[in-house]
């Protein structure tokens, strides 16, 4: 094999020219495979984290309550009813505290939240605002939601008495840490609370709508005392929330919804990308495995009296196809492994000099996979002008002129 690879490159160095031209289109290839799929990569990780960042990823809910036809008694007459949609009363999930211990306990679940939500109506002064009210376990919620890490006022702490608000919703009631507000619920129950702290994560319907406080704090509001609404998870694979809450709400008989329910479109939207960089890697591949073999070709054509003069050596013809795989294996993994670098100062750059709304951050990963595939491209380009130089006919190659 060491002599179809010294052979190989010097081919290569003979064709200087050919053969720089060759690595700098590998190495632009390689280079835009590397940075797009380290920014589409970057991007979807951010997606994903401002999104999952303020939410659970499955939440377990009470089953919806439905209307509970009679069979008629036979014989009976054909009747046509119109029926209604059953109204969802607010219901506490049953058994409750004999999940939470299991759910803690269970296999890819990172944390647990007992919650309770119903409406509300905040007031102060001559300003309300409509509202939605969640009690939780403090410890509990800030497993579940970076609450803590984004207080811009005050503590973040849920006591009998005392709540926390978003930033916008704090400016539209003229609000600071410390001030006291009015609730008032449905059920015409109304309690004067203690600003703790406000938060800001940067999403309107939160900051502008939703309030946290003491879990029994919420129960005695929303007039459903020693239940909760919903149970909140965090996993730790997020992409198979949908299987974990499908499992999970056949096993508990609740209602489960995953995030990748909830949020259809980004799903979407993330498949979307995902696709666009595998053809845009697909593309870029067979533009590159045509160059090699373009050039390989031409070589072919160029160097047919020296492989005419190889053969009548007593150089086999599979040993010219090696020669020639050889070449374009080489070229894959140094142009490859050039646009690999390439690609790496390209995400530095744009880390350190782009608008930096994300960090795309860089997987080094991406340099061997780089240069396998454009390697593996280069292989392949090369096998038909290998076997086309393999096949040349010793005496005819070398009349050649």
């Amino acid at each position: 094999m060491w002599i179809e690879g010294f052979i190989a490159w010097s081919l290569l160095r003979d064709g200087r020219a050919q053969t720089a031209l060759m690595l700098v289109g590998i190495m632009v290839g390689a280079a835009v495979v590397v940075f797009i799929s380290a920014l589409i990569t970057g991007l979807q990780a951010n997606i994903i984290e401002r999104t999952l960042g303020t939410q659970a990823h499955i939440r377990l809910l009470p089953p919806e309550e439905f209307n509970r036809v009679l069979p008629l008694q036979e014989p009976a007459p054909i009747a046509l009813v119109l029926e209604d949609s059953r109204p969802q009363r607010l219901r506490s999930i049953d058994n409750w505290q004999a999940l939470v211990p299991v759910l803690d306990r269970w296999p890819g679940v990172t944390a647990v939240s007992p919650t309770i939500s119903g409406p509300a109506l905040a007031v102060r002064g001559s300003a309300n605002r409509s509202v939605s009210i969640i009690g939780a376990d403090a410890e509990r919620l800030r497993a579940i939601l970076p609450i803590a890490e984004h207080m811009v006022e005050g503590v973040f702490r849920l006591r009998p008495g005392e709540i926390l608000i978003g930033r916008e919703l704090a400016d539209d009631l003229g609000l600071q840490s410390g001030n006291r507000m009015r609730l008032d619920t449905a059920g015409e129950r109304t309690v004067v609370m203690t600003v703790a702290g406000i938060f800001e994560l940067g999403v309107r319907e939160i900051d502008n709508r939703l309030m946290y406080l003491d879990l029994d704090e919420a129960r005695s509001l929303l007039d459903l005392p020693g239940g909760v609404t919903a149970l909140e998870l965090t996993v730790a694979e997020v992409f198979a929330a949908d299987r974990l809450a499908l499992r999970l709400g056949a096993l508990t008989g609740q209602r489960a919804e995953s995030w990748m329910e909830t949020n259809a479109q980004l799903l979407n939207a993330l498949r979307s990308q995902t696709l666009s960089t595998t053809m845009i890697r697909s593309f870029v591949s067979l533009s590159v495995a045509f160059g090699i073999a373009s050039v390989l070709a031409v070589s072919v054509v160029q160097r047919t009296r020296e492989i005419g003069i190889l053969r009548a050596m007593g150089l086999g013809r599979g040993r010219i196809l090696r020669v020639f795989l050889i070449q374009g294996a080489l070229l894959g993994l140094a142009g490859g492994g050039l646009g690999a670098l390439l690609g790496s100062l390209l995400v530095l750059a744009f880390d350190v000099f782009g608008p930096r709304l994300f960090v795309i951050g860089f997987n080094p990963w991406l340099i061997p996979a780089a240069m396998a595939l454009a390697g593996m491209a280069g292989l392949a380009a090369a096998a038909w002008p290998a076997s086309r130089a393999a096949r040349l006919d010793p005496a005819v190659a070398i009349r050649h002129v």
